[in-house]
């Protein structure tokens, strides 16, 4: 009589969740870094964009805010909005009801540049689920946000 296999034996890396959503991310990376390129010279990391479209979404905001809201650590998004700064896209005033922090809000030219931002944005979404219809897309992101 045989023995069932054990879970070691069964288990394939190319069908576990975690490999398929790490190159699901490659893919959507590459889609993002094409079109990011094209938006400003020198290009926008994700980080970037998303803290970006962060700060126009609520204004003004303190740094630790914004880390909060983009999903990043202390040190990255100082990083970031060095970054955006240099690129100025950004502009940083000390916040005058507390002089330990930084108010961060969005320069002219990151303004004007927050509409091209969507419309690439929209662009990079629809290229990542290329071949998913509508309603597929649509399930996979209602999936993917019960997992966060």
């Amino acid at each position: 009589m045989s023995q069932p296999e054990s879970n070691t034996e069964a288990y394939d890396l190319d069908e576990q969740i975690g490999y398929i959503l790490r190159l699901v991310t490659q893919r959507h990376t590459a889609i993002f870094q094409e079109h990011a390129q094209k938006l400003l010279p020198g290009g926008l990391t994700p980080t970037q964009f998303s803290a970006l479209l962060r700060i126009h979404s609520v204004g003004t905001c303190s740094q630790n805010r914004l880390g909060r809201m983009a999903a990043m650590d202390v040190a990255t998004i100082k990083g970031v909005v060095d970054r955006l700064k240099r690129k100025g896209l950004v502009e940083l005033a000390p916040d005058p009801d507390d002089r330990r922090r930084t108010k961060i809000t969005l320069s002219e030219s990151g303004e004007t540049l927050i509409p091209k931002l969507k419309e690439a944005g929209a662009v990079i979404t629809a290229d990542t689920v290329q071949g998913l219809s509508g309603e597929e897309a649509s399930q996979l992101k209602s999936l993917l946000k019960k997992l966060l």
